[in-house]
């Protein structure tokens, strides 16, 4: 029994030597000189000494393309809204959607009772003024004869039937102009076709009340000359000086991939309209019929040769909710300049904007990059 008890009083005698140990570590650890490490404040130095590093690119200038890309859309060469010319009701209408009519054709005949008995009392008033317009005119003829005695007839009274007849005259002569337009005014109730082309729209039928039109007014047929179509490009303004109008353009439309189409640019609007971009069209001859007003393009527009662009790599574009911009590097601070996208060519884009070739700019910039801000 006696090793055993020796054993035991081993045990209990390590037991405690560990921990006295322990208690002694812990006492020197809280009461020791050295102060905790204040970790989140050593990294914020890290990070602030790196912020100023970022990788930077270069704007170049160079020949970008000979042409560019842009949308473009189909208009009829010519399309008129018809409405009726006086207050009248449809009386018979001869065309719907879809009829072809040519320039002069009856469309539509309407009827106003009024006119009528305007124009009856204007024949009135003209053949009561041409009897007094006769009348004067026999008068003045007799005095003139009576006149050829001497003393018969004084000159007064010649002059006074020569003024008299050249009234009457007169009036008559306003009476019968009168009569004319009420009839040019009658004619406006037969609705004839300006042009050649298609109806695209009728909106009235028999009985309907129809008068001239307003802004906003539904208008009795829509005609369309879609033989020949106007495509419809809208220019950029960054373009607009670039473009080449000597050169053939060429056009596919969407919903024909497979046809390829050229033309001669016909006309430009010399003007910038109220999307900062001047528009061009380009006439399309339409016989078949195949094309449709309305349809959409892709066309290649010519640019003159020698027009260079500015390019910036891609990744130095950054984009916001209320701004486009690049971070220039200039005198080693970061300045912010607007910028408008044009062609993008792999890593590389056409910029419009307050930048310059040769100037650097930095590369996948965040928000945390802020203007003023120190770049190495």
């Amino acid at each position: 029994m006696k090793p055993k008890s020796n054993l035991k009083n081993l045990n209990t005698m390590k037991y405690k030597i560990i921990m006295i140990a322990a208690v002694a570590a812990l006492a020197a650890g809280c009461g020791g000189a050295q102060k905790p490490v204040d970790i989140t404040k050593a990294e914020g130095k890290e990070t602030a000494k790196d912020a100023s590093k970022f990788e930077t690119g270069t704007v170049v200038e160079k020949a970008l393309s000979s042409y560019v890309r842009l949308p473009g859309q189909l208009k009829p060469f010519n399309e008129v809204n018809i409405f009726a010319k006086i207050n009248s009701f449809v009386k018979q209408i001869y065309v719907d959607r879809g009829s072809v009519v040519h320039k002069g054709q009856l469309m539509a005949v309407l009827e106003a009772p009024e006119m009528v008995s305007q124009l009856q009392a204007a024949n009135a008033r003209l053949l009561q003024a041409q009897e007094s317009a006769g009348a004067s005119r026999e008068k003045y003829r007799r005095l003139k004869e009576a006149a050829k005695e001497a003393g018969a007839v004084s000159p007064l009274d010649l002059d006074n039937a020569l003024a008299k007849m050249k009234a009457d005259e007169a009036v008559a002569q306003s009476e019968r102009s009168n009569v004319t337009s009420m009839k040019d005014v009658q004619d406006y109730l037969n609705i004839r076709a300006p042009f050649d082309g298609t109806i695209v729209q009728r909106n009235v039928s028999a009985g309907a009340l129809v008068g001239p039109g307003k802004s906003g007014d539904q208008p009795m047929l829509v005609l369309q000359d879609n033989q020949k179509l106007r495509l419809e490009v809208m220019i950029p303004e960054n373009y607009v000086d670039k473009v080449d109008l000597k050169q053939q353009v060429s056009f596919v439309f969407n919903a024909i991939p497979g046809k390829q189409n050229s033309a001669y640019i016909s006309r430009s609007a010399d003007a910038l309209g109220t999307m900062r971009s001047e528009a061009i069209e380009i006439d399309v001859i339409n016989k078949s019929g195949a094309l449709k007003p309305g349809m959409y393009s892709e066309v290649k527009i010519p640019l003159r040769s020698g027009a260079k662009s500015l390019l910036v790599p891609s990744s130095a574009i950054v984009q916001s909710t209320e701004r486009q911009y690049v971070v220039r590097v200039k005198d080693g601070k970061a300045v912010f300049s607007d910028i408008k996208e044009g062609i993008s060519t792999g890593d590389s884009t056409e910029v419009f904007g307050n930048v310059k070739a040769g100037e650097k700019v930095v590369l996948h910039a965040g928000d945390e990059l802020k203007e003023g801000t120190d770049i190495k």
